[in-house]
């Protein structure tokens, strides 16, 4: 019977500030027979636990950032347990776009109490047998190389790691040449060209701060694409702003759909993210589809 609550602590996230979580949460648990505490110690490791956990759990709950959500949800994808959220990463952005009050400084009870909706995914089929599920964003080029470097990045942290990944992705990036295919309600758009930036939220928020999906709902069967056309690195320092507003969506060199489903094909390997989550040598032919109602979520 599920009855536990997993709470399962990434001590990586935050650049190693989230490590705190697990003495807080086991100080908060000792009087509780229903609730557990699990740490991770190396990537991909909160995808064991929670497939280890499913049969007793009521919920798991990622103690870390979207990259710890994002192991979690793939491991939960289509079950009957929930995914909740503690908050303890660099930017914390799907819980931006859930609407529910669970945060930093939220008491621990509150995730015992809860009950779930469903929210859908995004899913990424790839070649060689790929394929894995996105709960907020994926990024291919221009952010992807983004978040790569946030990866890498030790001595800055929060918000900040993500603004000076992006002017140090700028200096030398090339733009990336695709074939994308946008398959929306409406009928089949096609775009042939080098994009700037390619992004697709579920979710509204990415990097702490940048609406790159300012219209998306994480329940409506739709993906929301936003395409930057090429412009000059000079040029790409006003976007930098609008994306910061979501006002980017209405400016001529933006392309920002809805979509059920998008095609993309590679010119050259590339670096995907999805969740702040790193995809190297990314290449060929890459669908990303809505899935509808494919997870719940503690609410």
């Amino acid at each position: 019977m599920n009855t536990c609550t997993t709470f399962i602590v990434n001590p990586a996230a935050d650049k190693g500030r989230a490590g705190r979580m697990k003495d807080i949460l086991q100080r908060a648990l000792k009087m509780r027979s229903d609730g557990v505490v699990y740490c991770t110690q190396y990537a991909g490791h909160a995808s064991e636990i929670t497939r280890r956990v499913l049969a007793e759990s009521r919920s798991v709950v990622a103690c870390g950032g979207d990259g710890t959500a994002h192991e979690i949800a793939n491991a939960l994808v289509f079950s009957d347990v929930s995914l909740g959220i503690l908050p303890s990463g660099s930017a914390n952005d799907f819980i931006k776009s859930l609407g529910h009050p669970f945060g930093r400084g939220c008491p621990v009870d509150a995730y015992f109490r809860a009950g779930s909706v469903k929210v859908d995914l995004g899913r990424v089929v790839a070649e060689e047998g790929f394929e894995r599920y996105f709960l907020n964003s994926l990024g291919i080029g221009f952010t992807g190389r983004i978040a790569r470097k946030v990866s890498r990045t030790r001595l800055i942290r929060g918000e900040l790691v993500y603004l000076n990944a992006l002017l140090g992705v700028l200096l030398g990036y090339k733009l990336p040449k695709m074939h994308i295919k946008l398959i929306t309600p409406a009928g089949t758009i096609e775009i042939d060209e080098p994009v700037f930036a390619f992004s697709v939220g579920n979710g509204m928020v990415e990097g702490g701060k940048f609406h790159i999906a300012p219209e998306a709902e994480i329940n409506d069967g739709l993906l929301d694409v936003c395409i930057l056309r090429a412009v000059s690195k000079a040029r790409f320092a006003s976007y930098v702003l609008k994306y910061t507003r979501g006002t980017q969506i209405f400016d001529p060199r933006v392309i920002y759909m809805q979509a059920e489903a998008v095609e993309v094909e590679l010119a050259e390997p590339e670096v995907m993210h999805m969740d702040g989550e790193v995809f190297e040598n990314v290449r060929g032919k890459i669908r990303i589809e809505n899935v509808p109602d494919s997870l719940k979520v503690l609410s």
